[in-house]
């Protein structure tokens, strides 16, 4: 088992919640691809989405419907501070993870985080669990608890 995959089952288990991951062939690389492999709506689907914060120099995360897309201006908005495109180095020394199977939760250090309020009108949503071929469900109040972002309005 990954380190990755690992570390986000350990991440769950820590806050008793009990969510099966699932291994997709075909891969979760995508939120298309991902609510292809779970048989869901393409909006169940929480991609974690980071920024670079060009104040901070940190990595931001973003957790919002598959379906949805970040607004920059929005996202720096909330953030309280310019953001930029997150480089593959920053994501995987903050988070853990490579981009394609980022988790919104089992980070190596804090992250300051958003949910998009769209993910709440579902009873699961899926995220992916460390790897670009794992994922796992989970109700999305549980999961806005766990990733301990704040809601916020981002999208376009």
């Amino acid at each position: 088992m990954s380190k990755s995959l690992s570390r986000v089952k350990h991440a769950l288990e820590a806050a008793g919640v009990t969510a099966e991951v699932l291994e997709m062939a075909e891969g979760t690389r995508t939120a298309e691809d991902a609510a292809r492999a779970a048989g869901c709506a393409l909006d169940q689907i929480a991609k974690s989405i980071i920024f670079h914060a060009e104040e901070t120099g940190d990595a931001v995360l973003f957790i919002t419907a598959g379906g949805n897309r970040v607004d920059a201006a929005k996202a720096s908005a909330v953030a309280g501070e310019p953001l930029g495109k997150a480089e593959a180095g920053l994501i995987r020394a903050q988070t853990g993870f490579a981009i394609g199977g980022v988790a919104p939760v089992g980070h190596l250090s804090p992250i300051r985080a958003w949910f998009d309020p769209r993910l709440t009108e579902f009873d699961v949503v899926y995220a992916a669990a460390g790897t670009p071929r794992h994922i796992f469900a989970i109700a999305p109040d549980l999961l806005l608890q766990l990733s301990g972002a704040e809601t916020a309005d981002f999208v376009i």
